[in-house]
């Protein structure tokens, strides 16, 4: 019983707009034929199932010229310095999660 307790919830916000810059999604492909792609896992064992069967399908159905695997090393931080390097060269990017 809770009779007599008073009980205070303070709800916070875990966005920062007032720090958000203007961003624009980069243009779609015209065609995948050709293409580089990087696929950038978070480490975990599903995500290598996943890319297989994503890897297979898209160099199969569209012609994809190369997939570039990165994984990084440690699946609940952001990216590691450097593991982005190569992106310049790449025309399209998957990040998957394997849980």
């Amino acid at each position: 019983e809770t009779e007599g307790l008073a009980m205070n919830i303070e709800i916070l916000d875990p966005t920062h707009e007032a720090d958000a810059v203007a961003f624009e999604y980069a243009p779609r492909l015209a065609s995948l034929r050709d293409a580089t792609i990087a696929f950038v896992s978070n480490g975990k064992k599903g995500t290598v199932p996943f890319f297989d069967a994503l890897e297979q399908e898209l160099c199969s159905r569209y012609g994809i010229a190369e997939i570039v695997r990165l994984t990084k090393s440690n699946y609940s931080a952001p990216v590691d310095p450097g593991l982005l390097d190569g992106a310049a060269r790449w025309n399209a990017l998957v990040a998957g999660i394997g849980d």
